[in-house]
């Protein structure tokens, strides 16, 4: 019998040094989640920082885990695919959250399935899934230089911080982020598309 919890799983890298850059917007957004529902996160067999809550909206109450993996961004789907295991919780019951390069900053879309494009901890996390019939909520983060150092350019840009005017925009921007994961779990995928896509 599967659970009836969700998970919400906010992707980034662990480590002082990766806070506050595009690749951890997924654990930002994680955050605000956190504090607006009172979750506190300890430790999952080294792979996760995870806790559990309750989600009330709408006159609906839903039992959910939400967890930040601390396997690095490129093994994402350890810690995921271990906590599904361990919960019995399945794919359609999981929210993946994480910055995505293809929307610029400020853009939210909200999907199921699709290709990972190009994101390690989408790829990781479709491998040890072994499906991809997960939600994700894609936070914009714009895109890197292109060029001849095109892939280091990439890494840089992930892995850097945000200018002065998106720092002014990011508290907003992580709520809506917040606000597109509740929407899928409470009113489900198409409502969160129809809210968040057309932005």
């Amino acid at each position: 019998m599967a659970s009836d919890f969700w998970l919400i799983a906010g992707l980034g890298n662990p480590g002082s040094k990766y806070e506050g850059t595009r690749h951890n917007m997924g654990f930002m957004c994680a955050d605000v989640l956190a504090e607006r529902w009172s979750v506190s996160l300890s430790d999952h067999k080294g792979l996760a920082k995870l806790g559990k809550g309750v989600m009330a909206l709408d006159g609906r109450r839903v039992k959910f885990f939400l967890a930040k993996p601390l396997t690095y961004m490129n093994e994402s789907g350890n810690a995921v695919s271990s906590i599904s295991a361990y919960y019995d919780i399945p794919a359609e019951h999981i929210v993946v959250i994480h910055d995505d390069m293809d929307l610029d900053f400020g853009r939210i879309k909200v999907k199921a399935g699709g290709s990972a494009g190009g994101h390690n901890g989408i790829k990781s996390i479709d491998r040890s899934l072994g499906t991809n019939k997960y939600a994700r909520v894609r936070l914009g983060v714009g895109h890197a230089r292109r060029g001849p150092n095109a892939h280091d350019n990439t890494i840089n840009w992930v892995l850097g911080g945000f200018s002065p005017q998106q720092r002014k925009q990011l508290d907003e921007f992580l709520a809506d982020g917040a606000d597109a994961a509740e929407t899928v779990i409470i009113d489900g995928l198409s409502k969160a598309q129809e809210r968040f896509n057309g932005r």
